[in-house]
């Protein structure tokens, strides 16, 4: 049986994904692996100024692309080796990168064919989302509760323009990233006492209170277009 030649990245991907799994490459990206092995990776950034940036923005697009659940692990470490401002942006830059490849993957492989399937009701979405997908999408980005690699299939399905996702990604992901990243860059002496780091100040009011008020402010425009509209 020939596999048709747009289903080939993703299931090449979904290959992967599942070889990681069954090899246990996920089990070892883990708090107790990252403990002890710290300052082992402090001593090689250190050594290696110009490589290290690059490759942990490597290891991030890899993970964003095969959509792991090991990116706030990955952004922690980014804090801890890089600090604050240099691991939140290598992260942001990796996860941007990691999730415009799912979603070109993604789009390239079952978009069209679920357009033309969808009928007239996703027809509509796929409209609304051309129009007013960056306001949609920056909302998502801005509240950490929604899966990333979820939002990533669902604008590719949906018929997001690339230039709309990217760039919504890239700003959206960018508050709740520093914040970890921030985290991450204390978090040294935690993992060395043998304890797990809490991201629950992600989800405490004075944090996800700002970032849902961000994401409301966000879907303002679109709300006032379709009031315009609507009593025009």
């Amino acid at each position: 049986m020939r596999i048709p030649r747009r289903l080939i990245p993703p299931a090449i991907l979904v290959s992967l994904i599942v070889a990681l799994w069954a090899f246990g490459v996920t089990d070892r990206l883990s708090w107790s692996g990252l403990a002890e092995s710290q300052t082992t990776l402090k001593a090689w950034v250190a050594a290696h100024p110009l490589l290290a940036p690059c490759l942990f923005v490597l290891i991030y697009i890899a993970s964003a692309t095969l959509s792991l659940p090991q990116g706030a692990l990955l952004t922690l470490v980014g804090g801890l080796l890089f600090g604050t401002a240099g691991g939140g942006a290598l992260a942001a830059t990796g996860a941007t990168i990691g999730a415009v490849s799912l979603f070109l993957i993604a789009r390239s492989a079952f978009a069209e064919p679920l357009a033309r399937r969808g009928g007239a009701a996703l027809g509509k979405l796929r409209e609304e989302l051309r129009r007013n997908g960056f306001a949609y999408l920056l909302a998502l980005r801005l509240i950490p509760v929604v899966p990333f690699w979820l939002v990533n299939l669902a604008g590719a399905l949906c018929g997001m323009r690339l230039g709309a996702f990217t760039s919504a990604t890239a700003i959206g992901i960018l508050p709740a990233t520093f914040i970890t990243a921030s985290i991450g860059a204390s978090v040294g002496g935690v993992l060395a006492r043998g304890e797990k780091p809490s991201l629950a100040v992600l989800f405490s009011w004075p944090v996800l209170g700002p970032l849902l008020a961000l994401a409301a402010l966000s879907l303002m425009p679109v709300l006032w277009r379709k009031w315009r509209t609507r009593h025009a």
